[in-house]
Order: structure tokens, then sequence, then C-alpha cells
């Protein structure tokens, strides 16, 4: 009950049941990470400041750039103190997108930092079992992306796939990523998009503007991308989208349009807007407006919690974050737990 005796608000009474998932939380174990100094990769001087600094092959920015290491990254019983602070019951994490090695032009090389990096994700989220699930990075954009997905699925254990928006030099509609989609299509598995580039970095070198603007535009891209590639068509993805879609909300009726007007767009059987309805979008806006009309253009029940935790632009108030929303019970448990929950394979509470 809220304040004398009135009904808790919908988002509150949900915390109270133990009842939040979120999608969108990254980890850097420090096994992987001294696993990349022993072989140059990495500097880890700044550790104890947190800060960690990544070849570019590996992180796919600049060299010697600082990178942020909060201590849960790594430290799980850290990340379940701050988890029990925000109200969080489950954890989905997957590896920052500056362990990709998107950007890389070795295939061996992208495939072993990506399983590297699965094992060391693995071996993290074992420590809390009942707390943290993973999700599997694949090296998109080089042939066996998909076996690598049948090892972290079926070998590690892993609840779900992460992706970035693209790997190798190559789209994600590129023809070498197709086998990949077909199992993960197949499988109905849980894939998170996290945009792992941003486009003419040379005009965003300033401000923060990557993150900021980079992030959501890339985003767009690699959709607009899946849906007019036809990937999406082909293969019907159980797909979230990392920051709300970035600026794919926004983006539809545009898409519609040239769907509609223009004979190189209309490659699909059913305009873009189908498409895009049919994916999953994290919470993590920062807009109570903005948040509201995503829920009214695709439901509650394709938006899930995403923080972005424990980055320093994530969400630090995720439960008031939905709550703001002043929706009825149902939808309040959509977004915070139920659709994830039924998405990842866990019980729907009742």
């Amino acid at each position: 009950m809220g304040v004398n005796g009135s009904p808790a608000p919908p988002a509150a009474s949900a915390a109270a049941e133990g009842s939040a998932l979120d999608v969108h939380t990254h980890a850097m174990p420090l096994p992987l990470l001294e696993w990349l100094a022993g072989r140059g990769l990495a500097d880890l001087g700044g550790v104890a400041d947190g800060v960690v600094r990544l070849d570019p092959r590996v992180s796919g920015v600049g060299p010697r750039a600082p990178l942020p290491l909060a201590r849960s990254q790594y430290d799980v019983d850290v990340r379940l103190c701050e988890m029990d602070e925000l109200g969080v019951d489950r954890h989905a994490v997957s590896l920052p997108p500056f362990l990709f090695a998107s950007t890389a032009d070795d295939e061996r090389f992208a495939r072993d930092v990506v399983a590297r990096g699965n094992d060391e994700l693995t071996t993290y989220v074992a420590d809390a079992p009942d707390r943290l699930l993973g999700l599997g990075s694949v090296a998109l954009g080089w042939p066996g992306a998909a076996d690598e997905a049948r090892r972290a699925l079926d070998e590690l254990g892993l609840a779900g796939i992460a992706i970035g928006s693209r790997g190798g030099g190559r789209d994600l509609d590129d023809p070498v990523n197709d086998e990949l989609w077909a199992l993960l299509a197949e499988r109905r598995t849980f894939v998170f998009l996290h945009p792992s580039g941003v486009p003419d970095p040379h005009r965003q070198a300033d401000f923060w503007l990557p993150q900021l603007v980079g992030y959501p535009m890339e985003t767009a891209l690699a959709v607009a991308r899946l849906v007019f590639g036809r990937v999406l068509e082909r293969h019907p993805l159980t797909l979230c989208l990392a920051h709300g879609g970035g600026c794919l909300p926004a983006l539809r009726g545009r898409l519609d349009m040239g769907w509609e007007r223009k004979e190189v767009a209309r490659t699909t059987t059913v305009r873009p807007s189908e498409f895009t309805d049919r994916l999953y979008y994290d919470t993590a806006v920062f807009s109570t407006t903005l948040l509201r009309r995503l829920v009214e253009d695709v439901g509650a029940d394709h938006v899930l919690l995403g923080t972005d935790h424990p980055f320093e632009l994530g969400d630090r108030t995720p439960l008031d974050t939905v709550t703001a929303l002043g929706l009825d019970r149902a939808g309040t448990r959509a977004i915070l737990w139920d659709t994830a929950a039924a998405l990842l394979g866990l019980a729907v509470r009742r």
C-alpha cells in the first residue's frame, strides 16, 4: 500500500514482488581483460581508477582511449548489491560492444576474442545463477558466426545472443550472416542488438557524441538494412533493440513512405513498419514522453526494461522510469518482467 493506505504505484508493487528483469546490462570479466593484456591487447594500469584501455582491433575505438570500467563489471558481489539497491531481480548480461572485435580485419582474431569473451562471461554469470543470465557474442561478418552461437547456447548454456550493428567490414544484411540469422530464428533465440560503431565518426569527435548521437543513428541504419535487405522477412528474429531502438521509432513513417513511393525501396511484401512493430525495444530512452510514445506505438508487451547498467549513461532509477508511464498492472508487469522472462525462458510470475 502507498501513503495513507492508498494502492502502491504499479511499478512499486511489481518491485515488491521482486519481478524486474533488466535486459540491457554489461560486464567485462577481469580474466578476459587479463587474457587480452597477456597478448598486448589491453592496458590494465587504470583498473583501480575504473578505466581500461583496449587495442583498437578489439574495441573499434581510438588507440589509448580510456573506457569506463565500473567494479561491478567484473565483481559479481558488487553487481548484486547494486541490483538490490535498484530493486532489480535479474540481469541479462552481455559484453559491451568494444569487446566484440567488430572492426577487426582478421577472421581468426575476431573469432578468438569473441570465443574467449563467451567463456569468461559464462563463468561470470555462473557466480550468481539465480540472478544473472548471459547473452553470448558472435563474430559478425565472418563465416562460422552460427557455430559460435551454437556453442554459446548449447555448450555454455547462455540464455541468448548479443550482436553488434556490423562486423568484419560488412553490414547485417550481408549474405555471410544468413546462416546465423537462420539458426537464431529457427530457435527463437532472444537476440539483443547493441550498436557497435557510429556513422561518420569524424563529425562526432567532440562532446561525447558517439554515445549521445552516433549510437542511436547506427541502430536505425542497422535495422533499416535488416528490413530492406529482407533479413527480417526471411528470418523472423526475436530481436530487441538497445536504447529504445535509437532513431528508428521516429523514422517509421519515413521508411513506409519510401517503400510506397520508391521502387528501389520496395524490397519486401509488406511495409517496413510491419517488421519494426514486431521487434522489441528497451526502455533506455531517458524521456517519459518518448517512452510513452514507444509504448503507444508497439505496445507494452514489446518494451522491455533496459538500463545500460553500470555505465555512466545508464538509467539509474529504472523502476521510476516505468512507474512514470502510468500504465495498468498488466502493462507494467509486461515491461518489468513478463515479456523478457518469457523470451529468455524464465517463469512468468503470477
